[in-house]
């Protein structure tokens, strides 16, 4: 792993995070609900909350190339945003099924904050120059339309594997 990425501090929060939705994670292997849909619900909101606090760190990872694409580096910060949200959510739904440990749920939400700060900072050193349009429209940067003209639309594309031989 890049020495770089071990020490980048969105990277580190997003390990706090994954270790702390560990620690929840294991709290609710030990629960012993009478409610068996209750316990049911709690295991479901851990599954989903672990597998994101897995997705964020590889997706920073996947994105921290600072020659990388602008689209795809958008397209890993959106996925990164939307686990971070879910982990929120989740921790939500598990205060509202009785989770006794709020302490934890509390402590994963506050990191997400900061997680969340650190996240905006990043972004912004995105490189918008660095691009190719977004054909879909969905992460060009500001001022770029899906439709615009691209003048590597207009170069020959000379592939010798695909010449027909006759």
């Amino acid at each position: 792993m890049d020495e770089r990425l071990k020490k980048f501090p969105l990277f580190i929060k997003a390990n706090e995070i994954y270790e702390l939705v560990r620690k929840v994670a294991d709290l609710v292997e030990k629960y012993d609900e009478d409610a068996d849909a209750e316990k049911q619900m709690l295991q479901g909101y851990k599954d989903y909350m672990y597998e994101s606090a897995l997705i964020i760190p590889a997706k920073i990872a996947g994105a921290f190339d600072e020659n990388m694409l602008y689209d795809l580096k958008m397209q890993n910060a959106t996925i990164i945003r939307k686990e971070a949200r879910s982990i929120l959510a989740n921790t939500s739904g598990m205060k509202m099924l009785g989770f006794k440990d709020i302490d934890y749920l509390e402590l994963i939400r506050n990191e997400i904050e900061e997680f969340r700060i650190l996240f905006a900072e990043w972004v912004k050193t995105f490189d918008e120059w660095n691009y190719i349009i977004d054909r879909w429209g969905l992460f060009n940067p500001p001022g770029v339309n899906y439709d615009d003209f691209d003048i590597d639309d207009e170069l020959p594309f000379d592939n010798p594997f695909l010449d027909d031989e006759d």
